[in-house]
């Protein structure tokens, strides 16, 4: 396939909130089981487990991950960075695929919509929408709240200021709380965050006495305490996001009942009277409206029967013994040291190497412009070019690329990294006419590509490629994704027949692999050495071989060398020219093996079934595909 910047950042994108969503699903769970250790103490302990697990859903495992790559020092041994790359003693026509590369497209234009593409401009649409219409909800409440502030007047003094301070001085609160009087029905509540105030309906005072008035007054000063309406419009904020998530719901109910219960637990121990206290939640709620919002903690909250059975019962929480507080200590440990953990052991590899680049004063590739100062393309005169010989070379860390008796499709290929069945459109002549290419850059191309990655480097070498074309052959394209067929490779009934290469200390490859470079070498027409190679690298051979996308699904990690032998059906793909090179810049030349009559080799498919263990299963799937729009044959010089 041809990796888009934009197809590579929404599948990163949509990989990491999958990741965080079961994350933080995974953290609300296991929250879910330590409340239930510990419901029978205090509600407080509890309400400050649910909103550890709403945060979580604004914190990533990312962010910790990513300071324990930050805090990762270098091992022991020197990381030798090997690259990936098939050395071919052969040479075939006609030639299928190129090396095994990833590069960025030359022309990007824009993709043609399809189901696909579309797909999450549409689950974005979807959720910006509940996103909106949360936002809505809540704005429109919060309004009717602001309205009654405004129309409430500061009250001074009378039996509701002087029980306000006896609360306020019990409990502990130095910064007075302003008391408004409102002339609507909402029931006593807390506006606010940073400077909280209390908005107290005027004619719900007369259906109190004192002792109802304390214990209503203790209740809502124990919100401001505990900053509940910080910790809900925090969870408010969660909702809003993540609106789709019914665990979040779930979560904010699970928040209003153990914050109502912590106050509840609060004011009982206060000293007040448990029918008293109950009396006055119940005219609270006969004689007022709850609040709109959670936001502004009320008294009315929660599930009304289960409040006033547990205050009538004083089923108060006991206390954290030392057992409990140690489970606590542990999770609460366990919950950041192993994403820290983790990105200690883990360090990403392009971090070390972002760092290496900053020690050399490298610029990254994005920055770099690197091209080819001359280039020489003349028909090749050879002959017919059905059983000459294809010459190629093309270093990575070399700033020349040559090629003898090559046709133009052979150069997309090795330029855009796909299967014949990717690429579309184009004149007769793309397969028939044949060309001999010598491109050259200057010193400081060179010397930049030796201070790159392998990979970089490979990328940098294709991207000229893409611009020799793009220039001499008039070459313009765009990039479409189809539905074609592919085969997916996996692992057989019996297993995998494979032999774990063994690796050398350390050595790590490009792609984080232990041991250096893959190699593949031809012995003989349907016969291959493999070295070194991973299951990634054997479907792209296979699909250079089939000229069918393979995509690997068999889950293994390792390094392996085997062999495969196998009869070829007529006209099929052999391994591209532009594999020939290998790191050591050495140009790759043979001819074609003449096919023998006698071979008895079984097919591919067979012989990876019964050779290695592995077979390939026919599906259909998205694959993205060249579309040649423009192009014309070179003027020769």
């Amino acid at each position: 396939m041809i990796p888009t910047p934009l197809s590579e950042l929404r599948v990163a994108i949509a990989s990491s909130m999958a990741n965080h969503l079961w994350q933080s699903t995974l953290f609300a769970v296991i929250a879910g089981l330590l409340t239930l250790i510990l419901r029978k103490n205090q509600a407080r302990t509890r309400y400050w487990l649910w909103l550890a697990a709403s945060a979580k859903f604004l914190i990533p495992f990312l962010l910790l991950v990513n300071l324990g790559n930050h805090l990762a020092t270098p091992g022991g041994s020197t990381k030798i960075h090997a690259g990936l790359y098939f050395a071919m003693e052969e040479v075939s026509q006609p030639f299928r695929q190129p090396a095994t590369s990833v590069i960025f497209p030359a022309t990007p234009l824009p993709a043609p919509p399809n189901l696909l593409h579309l797909l999450p401009v549409l689950l974005s649409a979807v959720w910006l929408c509940g996103f909106i219409a949360v936002l809505f909800v809540w704005f429109v409440r919060w309004l009717r709240l602001y309205v009654v502030m405004r129309k409430a007047v500061p009250l001074q003094e009378g039996r509701e200021v002087e029980a306000l301070r006896r609360v306020e001085h019990i409990g502990g609160i130095r910064k007075q709380i302003k008391l408004l009087l409102s002339q609507a029905s909402l029931e006593p509540g807390i506006f606010g965050i940073f400077r909280p105030v209390l908005v107290w309906p005027a004619e719900f005072s007369g259906h109190l006495d004192d002792a109802h008035l304390e214990a209503i007054l203790a209740h809502e000063v124990w919100h401001v305490r505990r900053r509940d309406n910080l910790a809900a419009a925090v969870h408010m904020a969660v909702e809003a996001i993540f609106w789709f998530h019914p665990l979040v719901w779930w979560l904010g109910a699970k928040l209003v009942e153990e914050r109502e219960r912590a106050c509840d637990e609060e004011v009982l121990q206060l000293g007040s009277e448990p029918q008293v206290y109950a009396e006055s939640i119940l005219k609270a709620c006969e004689f007022c409206v709850s609040s709109p919002l959670v936001c502004v903690s009320g008294v009315t909250g929660s599930d009304l029967k289960k409040r006033i059975v547990r205050i009538m019962t004083q089923r108060i929480g006991h206390k954290l013994d030392f057992r409990r507080k140690l489970l606590l200590g542990a999770a609460g440990i366990l919950a950041v040291a192993v994403p820290l953990i983790f990105g200690l052991q883990n360090p990403q590899e392009s971090r070390a190497e972002s760092q290496a680049a900053d020690a050399a004063n490298v610029p990254t590739l994005n920055h770099i412009e690197m091209k080819f100062e001359v280039a020489s393309i003349k028909q090749d005169k050879s002959g017919d070019g059905q059983n000459l010989t294809m010459r190629i070379m093309n270093a990575p860390t070399d700033g020349r690329f040559y090629a003898t008796n090559v046709n133009l499709k052979m150069l997309l290929r090795m330029a855009y990294d796909v299967q014949d069945a990717q690429i579309l459109g184009g004149p007769s002549w793309l397969n028939s006419e044949r060309y001999d290419i010598e491109a050259k850059s200057d010193s400081s191309v060179n010397d930049q590509l030796r201070k790159l990655s392998p990979d970089q480097a490979k990328l940098a070498k294709q991207r000229m490629l893409q611009a020799l074309l793009a220039d001499r052959f008039q070459l313009t394209l765009r990039h479409e994704t189809k539905e074609l067929p592919v085969y997916a490779l996996i692992i057989a009934k019996n297993g995998p027949k494979l032999q774990k290469t063994k690796e050398p200390d350390g050595i790590i490859g490009p792609d984080g692999r232990k041991g250096q470079g893959g190699m593949i070498r031809m012995t003989g027409r349907g016969e291959m050495n493999f070295q070194r190679a991973s299951a990634p690298m054997l479907a792209q051979f296979l699909s250079q071989q089939l000229n069918r996308t393979v995509l690997d699904k068999t889950g293994l990690k390792d390094n392996y060398d085997f062999s495969l032998q196998w009869t070829p059906d007529p006209g099929q793909g052999q391994m591209a020219g532009g594999a020939g090179a290998g790191e050591n810049g050495q140009t790759s030349t043979g001819t074609q093996p003449a096919p023998n009559s006698s071979d008895s080799s079984p097919s591919i498919f067979t012989a990876l079934q019964e050779q290695l263990g592995l077979k390939l299963k026919s599906e259909k799937g998205p694959v993205e595909v060249l579309a040649i729009d423009h192009v014309e044959k070179p003027s020769e010089n």
